[in-house]
């Protein structure tokens, strides 16, 4: 019988975990600790002289096949040079890893380490790198179909499901709910009605914000956190970067026309490699308030992020976004 009582969330040892890296790559004296908790816990490993990270997904956030996809992706873009944190096999050729917890199954990944250090407002020699190597990382990820399934994004898994899964938490804030309800009925409208046929589709990243990519001394990016792709238009990965704009607005880093500047800056350099039609540009308010709903329903599957759910700090998430999506109409 099992004496374990039912567990959601345990943190596995890190000690225990270098110790297990050390046996499965056959590497010396491995130093691994916790860095943070998050979607997953997020390990910093130290091995032959190397540093890497180790991710351990979630039991009830990540299955086998949706870690698989994600390997694949990687290390397919990677082939191709697209500039990423890439999974490393250990000796006998696995990438991923599976750890019986407390509350079952989770598995592990190790990735190597993204040189160089997150720059949270660019220049604009590095927004022009941002939007070529974004632009080459669609040009693979568009060519590519998986042999496990992601999620697909579109109105159902944007806007529909996630206002059903916070429905509960606006009890007491109506009135709140209620405009989100409406601008989300104003966004499926608006993306329902547009001739698509010529947009690119492929796999998106779906959080290219600053947090997510280093840059080093040499100007060099590399991408990492694929933990939420997914398949969908790729205009999906350019709103993000714009609502990472819209959010150093908001929080007084930037100023609006600088902004706006920076987003030019980097769009033409996209444009340079891989185009983008006016139809597509169209959606990026449509698909903000998407993005911005999407992770509020993901709150809701991860106990770490429930406070933010409790007033007063739902209410606040909800004027910043209404801050932020009423200039664009709504």
């Amino acid at each position: 019988m099992n004496s374990l009582f039912p567990t959601s969330y345990s943190t596995l040892s890190a000690q225990a975990l270098g110790k297990y890296i050390e046996q499965a790559y056959h590497w010396r004296s491995v130093h691994c600790e916790l860095l943070l908790r998050g979607v997953g816990d997020t390990y910093v490993v130290k091995a032959e002289g190397q540093k890497y990270i180790l991710r351990i997904y979630r039991h009830d956030i990540r299955s086998y096949e949706q870690v698989a996809a994600e390997v694949e992706l990687l290390l397919q873009v990677k082939a191709a040079g697209v500039p990423v944190s890439v999974p490393i096999a250990d000796t006998k050729g696995r990438y991923i890893h599976a750890f019986e917890a407390a509350e079952g199954k989770k598995y592990g990944v190790l990735f190597s380490f993204a040189p160089g250090k997150i720059i949270p407002v660019l220049n604009d020699e590095q927004l022009k790198t941002l939007g070529y190597e974004m632009a080459r990382f669609h040009e693979i990820s568009s060519a590519l179909m998986l042999t496990y399934p992601r999620w697909t994004f579109d109105i159902e898994t944007t806007l529909q499901r996630p206002l059903k899964m916070i429905d509960p938490y606006f009890a007491d804030n109506k009135e709140d709910y209620r405009w989100l309800q409406q601008a989300a009925e104003k966004a499926s409208a608006a993306i329902k009605e547009v001739n698509d046929s010529s947009f690119s589709k492929g796999y998106c990243h779906y959080d290219f914000m600053p947090k997510n990519f280093h840059i080093d001394d040499n100007g060099q990016f590399t991408f990492f956190d694929f933990d939420f792709m997914g398949y969908g238009w790729l205009v999906n990965d350019i709103m993000t970067f714009k609502v990472s704009l819209d959010l150093d607005v908001q929080y007084g880093k930037l100023k609006r026309e600088a902004a706006n500047e920076a987003f030019a800056t980097f769009l033409k350099a996209y444009q340079s490699h891989k185009p983008v039609t006016e139809a597509e540009l169209s959606m990026i308010p449509h698909l903000s308030l998407g993005f911005w709903l999407f992770y509020l329903g993901f709150y809701t599957t991860h106990d770490q992020f429930l406070p933010l759910l409790q007033s007063p700090h739902l209410g606040r998430r909800v004027h910043m976004i209404r801050q932020m999506t009423e200039p664009l109409g709504y």
